[in-house]
């Protein structure tokens, strides 16, 4: 049971840590100035990527960290897991900012409500998710550095 939550922690790992940085790239190539119709498709796309690869990595990845802490006790009593543990709230929030927004702008966008009318209002609507790209990269990033070199800790008496 331990090596298969240890293999899913893994892939979902390395789910979240691609799905996060092709979004990134997207959301930064994105050009300025983006027509009505394009402007919906990448909404779309992006959303479709959110939820297909970023949202069940998220997901498994907490959900496999934390049954990983309950299947082997020595992990209990590790400070490098805690440190994961509280790091994957950070990843929950970071996944659940960018799935939400994306697929309300891509409903809007595929009804055709709203359509960026400038390229600055494009521009400033990318931002808060290229932002939180860039966290979740980073959180991820931290994470796998933990579980590889699993650094001590100091312990303090209780």
């Amino acid at each position: 049971m331990r090596r298969l939550l240890k293999f899913l922690h893994s892939v979902a790992g390395s789910g979240l840590l691609g799905g996060a940085a092709a979004l990134a790239v997207v959301l930064m190539l994105t050009p300025a100035s983006i027509g009505d119709a394009g402007y919906a498709s990448l909404m779309i796309g992006m959303s479709k990527l959110a939820a297909w690869v970023i949202g069940p990595s998220v997901v498994l990845t907490v959900v496999s960290g934390l049954l990983a802490m309950l299947v082997h006790p020595p992990f209990q009593d590790a400070g490098w897991v805690w440190v994961k543990a509280a790091t994957g709230i950070l990843v929950l929030l970071a996944g659940l900012h960018i799935i939400g927004p994306l697929q309300e702008a891509a409903t809007r966008a595929e009804r055709g409500l709203q359509i960026a009318a400038d390229a600055a209002q494009t521009a400033r609507g990318f931002e808060a998710e290229i932002g939180t790209a860039w966290v979740l990269l980073r959180v991820s990033v931290v994470n796998i550095a933990l579980g590889v070199w699993r650094p001590k800790f100091p312990q303090y008496p209780v």
